[in-house]
């Protein structure tokens, strides 16, 4: 990890520009106009005063996201599927009162979710994933991580909720990873809590020897969002819905767990990938 920060993170990510990866928003303002497909902004609270007239605002839209501007690992997302009654009814079928949706937006702008002491909260477009992932991921909307330097792929899996992860995409909470062939855009090698595995822990499905659907323009989205900021080592994290892939955020800072996934170390792939474009990382 020192290696990694030293030789390729803090060589080529200046610090100013850190706020890019952290807060969704300002990526956003970065990456759309650049022509990177994400997902639609329908809403912005930074003020809890602004909460008044919530229920009207949501009344315009039958299914969306809650998400804190400068969260991580998932951590206070709420994902909502459509209206019962008064209420609104959750992914996992949890029902939301407005008090309900009211509190947790409080709790986003106060900045219970978020590196800092305030934040922003952002209601967005539902992404339905792809079916083919569905059939993969069914707990839970699944991601693609691609890690790029300079503007190069060099390694990248599939996260995918099961039931231990409750959800979330979150390989540290139990979430199942997938590595995926960067060239074919096939499954190769799976990891669960650490250990090699090949079929969902819940669902029993097979998840080797797959190819992942729009591959090619999963990859070429992924370059998209790299070439279009000034982070030159950063992990993107994209999602597959039914008509193509969508830029859920970037990261500037892209564990390495990844290696273990792939069941191989970055390195290599590193070192020869920078000689190649003419650098020389130790």
């Amino acid at each position: 990890m020192n290696r990694r920060n030293l030789h390729y993170i803090y060589t080529r990510n200046q610090r100013k520009h850190f706020p890019l990866a952290d807060d969704k928003l300002l990526a956003k303002e970065v990456l759309v106009p650049a022509g990177v497909r994400m997902p639609e902004t329908f809403r912005v609270y930074s003020y809890f005063y602004e909460l008044r007239n919530l229920e009207q605002d949501l009344d315009a839209y039958h299914d969306f996201v809650i998400k804190p501007a400068q969260g991580s690992g998932g951590n206070g997302i709420i994902v909502i599927v459509g209206r019962s009654g008064q209420d609104w009814i959750g992914i996992s079928g949890k029902i939301y009162t407005l008090y309900d949706l009211q509190r947790h937006i409080s709790d986003i702008i106060f900045g219970v979710f978020s590196f800092d002491l305030g934040d922003r909260a952002i209601i967005e477009s539902r992404i339905v994933q792809h079916a083919e992932i569905e059939l993969l991921s069914p707990l839970g909307l699944a991601d693609v991580r691609i890690i790029l330097c300079d503007n190069h792929p060099v390694m990248s899996m599939t996260r995918i909720p099961t039931r231990q992860s409750e959800g979330k995409a979150n390989l540290h909470q139990g979430a199942l990873g997938i590595a995926i062939d960067i060239a074919s855009g096939i499954t190769t090698h799976g990891s669960f809590l650490g250990q090699p595995v090949d079929t969902h822990p819940d669902s029993g499905i097979y998840l080797i020897d797959r190819t992942i659907p729009f591959w090619p323009e999963i990859v070429k989205l992924a370059l998209s969002a790299a070439q279009a900021v000034p982070l030159k080592y950063l992990g993107v994290d994209i999602s597959i819905s039914q008509d193509g892939p969508q830029l859920l955020e970037i990261n500037v800072r892209p564990g390495l767990e990844i290696q273990n996934v792939n069941n191989r170390g970055m390195l290599q792939i590193l070192q020869a990938m920078t000689v190649k474009n003419g650098s020389h990382d130790e």
